[in-house]
């Protein structure tokens, strides 16, 4: 092993990490700087520093970027339209923000490494190494999941309990599990067979939405204002971005919104099943795209749609900081110039369904599309299709030889 004098852990205090710190000390003999980088994860937050100095780091960061998070980050890839095989990228655009800061401290501290609780068969191992290459080339990234002989979450649990270190789960509730403002993700134990059915109403499966059976029977109303593409109120308030998403995330909760059950293509080359809530980002994204069909031609929305492919493999795949997806974000703030409006849901049992949406740069036009009568001569299609169709025409005239 490399020698290492100061190493900077990106923390959170969940399995992984709790027992990376004795484990960095024991196997580098290297002080440990434990950094929690706050992207929304809420609760899980309590008691970090107690348990991060208890299991032997000299200190403890809580660094809050929640408002960078989402402004930065969470809106630009709604603007974008980006999905992953219809995963909103919860986790995939909270890495880079997050490895940032560690880098940024660990730059500060004067650290020779970096480590970070990912395994090797993730995508987030090349998440945060990407975006400490793209800020720190030269440092030393350590993995211990690449490293250790412990093979299982469970041999994870055997290790902290060795030693005394507490910890949230039992073998029973050992899911893994990401949280932030946007979203919370589920994996392993009985998801890790696509033929289970979620435990949707199991307490304590759930945290951010609830199953669509046990939402309300009566429908919820959302109005949603945009300017420019990005959300500045809900129900005609104005709020800052963090503000709406938790608005939203509750509003959305309540009505079951937000569910995703999927069976990924990871970058690393497997096929990974995982269960996913994001009420919020589920109603903003679908009113973002609402709104766009009004404000957007359609040359431009069909290019959009196309990018957007292309956008959120960057934000999945870790590659937030190159020059491709800064030149999309790009291209996305161009088209959003027009994308002004309020847009109306109706929230009933998991699903999001349009109640009405207006814009001032609406390219809807009623006078010409109306079945009524219009301005519209009908007559004019007769030229348009004469020509649309003429290499169709001509072709089946060679075919009869009578060209």
């Amino acid at each position: 092993m490399k020698k290492v004098n100061k190493c900077v852990l990106a923390y959170s205090g969940g399995l992984d990490t709790s027992i990376i710190i004795p484990w960095l000390k024991e196997n580098y003999g290297c002080e440990v700087i434990a950094v929690s980088v706050d992207v929304g994860q809420g609760s899980e937050l309590e008691g970090l520093e107690e348990k991060a100095i208890k299991t032997g780091a000299s200190k403890l960061y809580i660094e809050d970027v929640i408002d960078e998070f989402v402004d930065d980050y969470i809106f630009p890839t709604l603007k974008a339209g980006a999905k992953y095989e219809r995963y909103l990228l919860g986790t995939s655009f909270a890495r880079p923000v997050i490895a940032k800061r560690v880098v940024e401290i660990a730059k500060a501290e004067g650290a020779d490494a970096i480590a970070h609780g990912c395994t090797g068969k993730g995508n987030d191992q090349v998440r945060f190494e990407l975006t400490i290459k793209a800020f720190a080339p030269e440092m030393t990234i350590i993995a211990p999941w690449r490293e250790w002989n412990i093979k299982s979450r469970e041999e994870e649990i055997d290790y902290a309990e060795e030693r005394g270190i507490p910890l949230k789960i039992s073998r029973e509730t050992n899911y893994s599990k990401d949280k932030n403002l946007w979203h919370l993700s589920h994996e392993g134990l009985e998801l890790e067979d696509p033929a289970n059915e979620p435990l949707y109403t199991k307490p304590g499966f759930l945290e951010m939405t609830v199953a669509p059976e046990l939402a309300p029977d009566t429908p919820a109303y959302v109005e949603i204002t945009f300017e420019k593409g990005i959300p500045v109120a809900v129900d005609g308030v104005r709020m800052k971005g963090s503000d709406i998403v938790r608005q939203l995330n509750k509003i959305g909760g309540m009505s079951g919104i937000g569910l995703l059950d999927i069976v990924e293509n990871r970058l690393v080359g497997m096929k990974s099943r995982g269960v996913y809530e994001t009420p919020g980002g589920t109603i903003l994204y679908d009113a973002h795209q609402i709104l766009e069909t009004l404000c957007l031609d359609k040359d431009t929305a069909h290019l959009k749609e196309q990018l957007a492919v292309t956008f959120a493999e960057l934000v999945y795949n870790g590659k937030w900081f190159t020059p491709l997806r800064e030149a999309l974000t790009a291209f996305v703030d161009s088209t959003q110039k027009t994308v002004n409006g309020t847009v109306r849901l109706k929230l009933y049992k998991g699903s999001v369904i349009n109640a009405g949406v207006k814009s001032p740069d609406s390219l809807y036009s009623e006078n010409i599309a109306t079945f009524g009568e219009s301005d519209y001569n009908q007559k004019d299609a007769e030229g348009f299709i004469n020509l649309y169709g003429l290499p169709i025409k001509v072709k089946a005239l060679k075919e009869q030889g009578k060209l």
